[in-house]
């Protein structure tokens, strides 16, 4: 059984491509270029289920069409429109992983978000908050932006630059942001 802890999300099944059950998946995270998984995992009415693929094809760069194992028609693929896609974090080698290593920014979705209290840092010890998890990223202009949301479920949009980034930690998928507090409370 697959448990959530061994799976982050990558995106979602948007359409059905053809009569023969392929599916269009569109990406959030790049993670599927950079692992080695033959399975993809569904979350099905909270179950998360493997599903072994037989090909794909890219369809730009945020998107691919699959062929999954036993899916055969259209009308088998079309039970799947809507699902979550996840990925396992086995098939991924992230030890060494920065944001450079990224091939997109938007890879960064579902990582949870710590900032820089530079009140309460040492010289010793790196003190941060919690800014909550990224759920979204604009970067279709110069100026990424990071929609974050925190636990109330407020949304705040915070910039993004590398000079900002202090550590990024794909195994905990999270990352600390060194950022002046004037663009963390622009939006308040």
């Amino acid at each position: 059984m697959i448990r959530q802890e061994e799976v982050f999300k990558i995106g979602q099944i948007t359409r059905t491509h053809g009569v023969k059950g392929e599916l269009e998946v569109q990406f959030t995270d790049d993670a599927f270029d950079r692992g080695d998984a033959e399975y993809l995992v569904l979350e099905i009415d909270g179950i998360f289920v493997p599903f072994f693929f037989t090909e794909y094809r890219y369809k730009g760069s945020q998107s691919a069409l699959f062929t999954f194992e036993d899916i055969e028609s259209e009308v088998d693929a079309r039970r799947l429109v809507g699902l979550k896609v996840f990925y396992p974090f086995a098939a991924l080698d992230e030890e060494d992983m920065d944001a450079d290593d990224l091939h997109s920014l938007k890879a960064l979705t579902g990582y949870h978000v710590y900032a820089v209290d530079e009140e309460e840092s040492t010289e010793d010890e790196l003190a941060t908050y919690d800014l909550g998890e990224i759920t979204h990223v604009d970067d279709s202009s110069m100026n990424v932006l990071f929609t974050i949301t925190d636990d109330d479920g407020d949304e705040r949009l915070v910039p993004f630059h590398q000079d900002f980034l202090v550590e990024l930690d794909a195994k905990d998928r999270s990352l600390i942001l060194d950022i002046p507090m004037e663009l963390i409370t622009l939006n308040d």
